[in-house]
C-alpha cells in the first residue's frame, strides 16, 4: 500500500513498532488497523469503522471492552494504589482475589502465586514442580512431558514443554530436552478413530511414555481438552482423566496450562472441572483480568507448598519473583471479573449462546463443501477448511487460504483469526446473539469469495 493512503498514526507504527506473531513485510500490503476505541464487542478504528473483535482480542477479553464496572473499579483503585512490591508486603484486594480464586478452582487448590503473564506463570509452574521433586527425596525427576501440538508460551522454558515448530525450531538449541507425547487429534486420528465414538487408544501413547520414562518424569504439562495454537483441536475429557491417572500412578505432577482456557472458555468455569480432575498445579491469565491488565497467578495444593515451607537456613524457599506480582490495579479487574461472572449467571448465559453458534456453525457446514469439520467447546467454535472433505486433505499451506479469508473478513469489519486454515470464534461471554449470527454471516461470505477464487486460479491454469 502507498504510505500516501496510510494515516499519520500507522505510518508512524510502520517506522517504530515491531509487532508480535507477524511476518513484518506482510504489513507493506496490509497495513496495521489502527484502534481508538473499545466497546462490548467491538473495536472503533480512527475512521470511525465498527469491528466486531470475534476472537476476543487474543482470547482475553471475557466481559466486553470498556466494561463499566470493570473500568470503574481500575479507575478508583489507581486513586488508591497502583503498585507495591510484593516481598514482604501485602494489600487488600491480592488477598481478596486469592481468598475468591480458592472458591472457584477446582478441589485441592488453595495456595497462589502471581506473575504477569502467561509464559511466566508456566515457568514458575515448571521451576515449582521441578524443585517441589527434589525436596521431596526425588532428585531424579528432572524431565518434563508434554503433548504434540501443545503450545504454553514462548519465553525458553514454556517453548521447551510446547511442540509447535512454528514457534520453536529455531531456538531448540537453547532448549531443555523434554518428551513429547502424541496428542490426540480426535480430527485426524491416528488411532483411526471417530470424534465422540471411542475409548481413548490415543492414551496409549502416554502410557507408553509413562512406562519408559516414568520414574525421571517431574510433570507432565497440558492445555486441558482444548489445544489452540494446534488449531482449536478439542480432546475427551476421558483423555485427561487417563492422565490423571498415570500421573498419580507413576508420582508425577500434572501441570494444567488453563491460560486460555480458564474462566468459561470451554463452558465451565475451567476446562479441568469438565473432567472432574484436579491438576498438581494450574496456570491462569488472559480472562482473569478481563482482557483489562496483565497478570497471571500459579494455583497449586497446600503439599506442594508445604515442601517449600521451611526454616531460611534449609534454602527451601521458592526464589523466584516478577516485578508486577499482585499488581493492586490488576487484583481490582480480576475481583470485578468473578463478581459479574457470579452474580450475572455469565456461564449460563453463555451456554444458551453456545447452543445456537453451534446450529449456525452445522448450517455453515452444509453448505461449505471444503469444511472438513465444526469443532466446538463452549462459546468456542473453529471450522478447518481442507481441500478434500472426504480424504481430509489439507490446502497446500502456500496457498494461505485462511489468512486470506482472514483479510477478508477484517475489511468486512469482522476481526478473524486464522491458525492455518482454521477459522475460529472465541467471543466475549457476555457477546450479542445479532452479533454472533452477524459474525457467521461475515466469515461465510469470506469463505466462499475466497473459495471461488482458489477453483477459478485453478481452472486457469
Amino acid at each position: 500500500m502507498k504510505s500516501e493512503a496510510l494515516s499519520e498514526l500507522v505510518r508512524k507504527d510502520l517506522k517504530f513498532v515491531w509487532h508480535p506473531a507477524a511476518q513484518m513485510k506482510d504489513y507493506e500490503s496490509y497495513p496495521p488497523v489502527a484502534v481508538v476505541r473499545g466497546e462490548g464487542s467491538y473495536l472503533i478504528t480512527e475512521d470511525g469503522k465498527r469491528i466486531l473483535d470475534i476472537v476476543s482480542s487474543w482470547w482475553c477479553n471475557l466481559l466486553g471492552h470498556c466494561n463499566q464496572e470493570i473500568s470503574d473499579a481500575l479507575a478508583k483503585q489507581a486513586k488508591t494504589l497502583e503498585h507495591v512490591i510484593f516481598a514482604d508486603l501485602t494489600h487488600p484486594l491480592v488477598v481478596r482475589l486469592a481468598e475468591e480464586l480458592s472458591k472457584i478452582v477446582p478441589s485441592g487448590l488453595c495456595r497462589f502465586n502471581f506473575a504477569d503473564n502467561g509464559s511466566s506463570a508456566v515457568e514458575m509452574a515448571l521451576k515449582m514442580a521441578f524443585q517441589y521433586q527434589a525436596q521431596s527425596g526425588h532428585p531424579e525427576r528432572i524431565r518434563f512431558a508434554c503433548l504434540s501440538g501443545g503450545y504454553h508460551g514462548e519465553t525458553i522454558g514454556a517453548l521447551s514443554v510446547g511442540s509447535l515448530d512454528l514457534y520453536s525450531k529455531l531456538y531448540k538449541p537453547m532448549m531443555m530436552d523434554n518428551i513429547h507425547i502424541s496428542a490426540p487429534d480426535c480430527f485426524r486420528c491416528h488411532c483411526g478413530c471417530k470424534r465422540n465414538q471411542c475409548d481413548c487408544a490415543c492414551l496409549g501413547d502416554a502410557k507408553k511414555v509413562f512406562e519408559t520414562y516414568g520414574k525421571e518424569l517431574c510433570a507432565v504439562i497440558v492445555e486441558p481438552l482444548l489445544q489452540g495454537a494446534a488449531g482449536m483441536r478439542i480432546y475427551p475429557e476421558a483423555y485427561l482423566v487417563g492422565l490423571r491417572s498415570l500421573c498419580d500412578q507413576y508420582g508425577v505432577l500434572l501441570i494444567a496450562d488453563e491460560i486460555a482456557t480458564g474462566f468459561g472458555r470451554t463452558g465451565e468455569m475451567f476446562a479441568c472441572n469438565k473432567a472432574k480432575i484436579s491438576p498438581d498445579l494450574m496456570c491462569l491469565s488472559k480472562a482473569l483480568t478481563g482482557g483489562y491488565m496483565p497478570m497471571s497467578v500459579v494455583c497449586t495444593t497446600d503439599e506442594i507448598y508445604q515442601a517449600f515451607y521451611a526454616d531460611y537456613g534449609q534454602h527451601r524457599a521458592f526464589v523466584h519473583s516478577h516485578t508486577y506480582a499482585g499488581n493492586p490495579l490488576a487484583c481490582s479487574c480480576a475481583l470485578k471479573v468473578i463478581e459479574i461472572l457470579k452474580r450475572d449467571h455469565i456461564l449460563e448465559h453463555a451456554a444458551k449462546k453456545a447452543k445456537r453458534l453451534t446450529k449456525m456453525f452445522s448450517s455453515l457446514e452444509n453448505e461449505v463443501d471444503e469444511i472438513g469439520e465444526v469443532r466446538h467447546i463452549g462459546l468456542i467454535h473453529a471450522v478447518e477448511l481442507v481441500a478434500d472433505r472426504q480424504s481430509k486433505k489439507a490446502f497446500d499451506p502456500s496457498l494461505r487460504i485462511g489468512f486470506h479469508i482472514y483479510r477478508k473478513a477484517l475489511n468486512a469489519g469482522l476481526l478473524l483469526r486464522n491458525i492455518g486454515d482454521v477459522l475460529y470464534f472465541n467471543p466475549p461471554l457476555n457477546v450479542a446473539d445479532e452479533d454472533l449470527e452477524k459474525a457467521v454471516l461475515i466469515m461465510k461470505t469470506c469463505i466462499k469469495s475466497e473459495l471461488a477464487l482458489y477453483k477459478k486460479q485453478g481452472q486457469d491454469k
